[in-house]
């Protein structure tokens, strides 16, 4: 692929995780308020993968993965999808969607320690000050008494930290696990087996299920959004990146995602934003910047020099 081409699509991966995985926050929300955690979630990603597949078929493009890459897909549906995104769905019966997004904004955070602790990648000068930071934001969002006092919210916030830890630890597994190299197929199987998971999970916790024709128009507008966008076209080009850039700039996404989900959930669901979280968000997101930035330390580098 040339490479004016191949920027093009990196251009357009990062739209895609920066601006419409922000606004499933909300949709989630709103899809949850009305059916079970991962019953949403299943019939999400099963149904994604199915259109994948058969838009796949359509095209031309062969379904055939070895099974080596069958397990890895399956294993990477678990982390980010049956776990990691049903969990978050789970909390944001209990969590503002905005407040949920803030939180995530940690998550580059989680993926640098992660890459410390698990592969002994050092932490530059400029990543450290980012880590103050987001230890100081966390502290700040999950400290308020007038949110963490409300029914649910502290349960909600935990389950949110460890689908961080699932994502992240799934991120640095993409960038060295075996996958079909077609983008496309890997999200359909990724989808189809984290779906499956979510169903089994969804059978074991005795959720109700219910036919779409019986969901408010609002619920079946907000499934078909996260269907189509959410995951076929966000979750593509997630895929995506994971296997061209860095799993923490990847990760830079949680820049826009809380700002867009917070003005959604505020503007739409009238959701609370306190000062602190405004102030919490400000922290966390320049400790995303410092994280990630290339610049080096003026009295660091001279130091060195």
């Amino acid at each position: 692929m040339p490479k004016s081409n191949n920027k093009i699509l990196i251009v357009a991966a990062f739209f895609s995780i920066y601006v419409i995985w922000g606004s499933t926050y909300l949709l989630n929300k709103i899809a949850v308020t009305e059916l079970p955690p991962f019953m949403l979630a299943s019939i999400r990603f099963t149904v994604a993968s199915i259109l994948i597949f058969i838009i796949a078929k359509i095209s031309g493009i062969s379904l055939a993965i070895t099974k080596k890459q069958f397990i890895n897909c399956s294993i990477i549906g678990f982390l980010f999808l049956t776990f990691g995104n049903g969990g978050v769905v789970w909390a944001l019966k209990y969590v503002d969607s905005g407040f949920t997004a803030l939180e995530i904004s940690a998550q580059p955070l989680v993926i640098l320690l992660m890459m410390y602790f698990l592969e002994g990648k050092k932490i530059q000068p400029m990543s450290m000050i980012g880590v103050l930071f987001g230890i100081i934001g966390i502290y700040l969002l999950v400290s308020q008494k007038e949110l963490i006092s409300q029914e649910g919210m502290a349960l909600g916030m935990f389950t949110i930290f460890l689908c961080m830890l699932s994502w992240a630890f799934g991120s640095l597994y993409v960038a060295k696990a075996d996958f079909p190299k077609n983008y496309f197929i890997n999200t359909g199987y990724q989808m189809l087996t984290g779906g499956v998971m979510l169903f089994v999970a969804s059978l074991l916790f005795g959720e109700k299920w219910s036919s779409p024709t019986k969901w408010t128009q609002p619920v079946q507008i907000s499934m078909g959004l996260l269907i189509i966008f959410g995951s076929i076209i966000a979750f593509t080009a997630f895929n995506f990146l994971l296997r061209v850039v860095s799993p923490e700039k990847v990760a830079t996404s949680t820049y826009v995602n809380p700002i867009i989900a917070l003005f959604m959930g505020w503007y739409l669901l009238n959701e609370q934003v306190t000062e602190q979280s405004i102030i919490a968000a400000i922290i966390l997101l320049t400790g995303v910047y410092f994280i990630n930035t290339k610049k080096k330390l003026t009295l660091y580098s001279r130091f060195k020099k």
